[in-house]
């Protein structure tokens, strides 16, 4: 493979990782087998524009985002400042509420996170 599938097997990880799923829940929901996923994360298989644009809606990211064109920034980015500044304003025992909040909503997505298959 060439370094140019490098970028995208990079962003597919963090994509899949930062929607809180494992390598096996993003293969069910993609069809796919688990070892496919590890395959096209380390960049030993080529992704074809569809399945591209299938990890995308999965993962809630833009497409131009993965495949890493120059000046496009992860949608999330924004949205991400915005909470940021938006917690900012918050009392100090409100914000431990949020973040006890956050961390349930991590957990939560994420059930087979920790047990083998």
């Amino acid at each position: 493979m060439t370094d140019e599938t490098t970028p995208l097997a990079r962003r597919l990880r963090e994509a899949r990782e930062d929607a809180g799923l494992s390598q096996g829940q993003a293969a069910k929901l993609m069809g796919m087998h688990r070892p496919t996923i590890s395959e096209i994360e380390a960049g030993r298989r080529r992704v074809q524009a569809e399945e591209v644009t299938r990890f995308a809606k999965l993962y809630h990211v833009a497409v131009t985002w993965l495949l890493g064109e120059a000046g496009v920034k992860d949608p999330r980015e924004e949205k991400a400042r915005v909470a940021a500044r938006e917690l900012m304003k918050l009392k100090p025992e409100d914000l431990d509420r949020v973040m006890g909040l956050l961390s349930s909503f991590r957990r939560e997505a994420s059930p087979t996170k920790g047990k083998k298959r």
